[in-house]
């Protein structure tokens, strides 16, 4: 059975943004070519964390992914950043899939335990409620994005598609 990822990126949010590095990433991405997974994207979320929620949870009823990778930009952020949690009204939900394990090969790549308190964490807490609340066979995880410079763009790059091709390979296992 043909895996499935749903990659999902913000537009921009502030006067000063000309683009999302979330959006650019994914960009590249859907220029490449992939055979551990089917890759389905949905970019350019608006900046509103209803809309953006109903328009991700419309699409993988859809598209049935095995797993959803919300991306957001996170200017402050050096490296590729894994969110272990997202929290709404002092609940907390955290991801299935085993963090650690999943960047233990990659020192450049972290994990946040803070998604942000924007519409990113409002994304990723109101997704792994729906998986919860109706029981889904799919994971989630949110990615936060570094601005991207000719500099580290093509280091992003690989880090992201390290962690895609990690998350594709064990898709099918418990193991994650």
């Amino acid at each position: 059975m043909t895996k499935k990822i749903l990659l999902t990126s913000f537009t921009t949010w502030l006067p000063h943004h000309t683009t999302n590095s979330s959006d650019d990433l994914l960009e590249k991405i859907s220029q490449l070519n992939y055979t551990f997974a089917v890759l389905n994207f949905l970019r350019q979320l608006p900046v509103n964390i209803q809309l953006a929620s109903n328009i991700v949870m419309e699409k993988a009823q859809v598209v049935e992914p095995n797993l959803i990778v919300c991306c957001g930009m996170a200017e402050r952020r050096q490296y590729l950043s894994i969110e272990s949690k997202a929290t709404c009204n002092g609940s907390i939900l955290r991801t299935n899939i085993d963090l650690e394990k999943l960047v233990r090969e990659n020192s450049r790549v972290k994990i946040s335990h803070d998604a942000g308190k924007f519409v990113c964490e409002g994304l990723y807490y109101a997704i792994l409620e729906w998986i919860q609340r109706h029981q889904l066979s799919v994971n989630c995880v949110f990615v936060h994005v570094p601005i991207l410079t000719e500099q580290n763009f093509n280091l992003v790059l690989n880090d992201f598609e390290f962690i895609l091709q990690r998350l594709g390979n064990y898709l099918d296992e418990t193991s994650l």
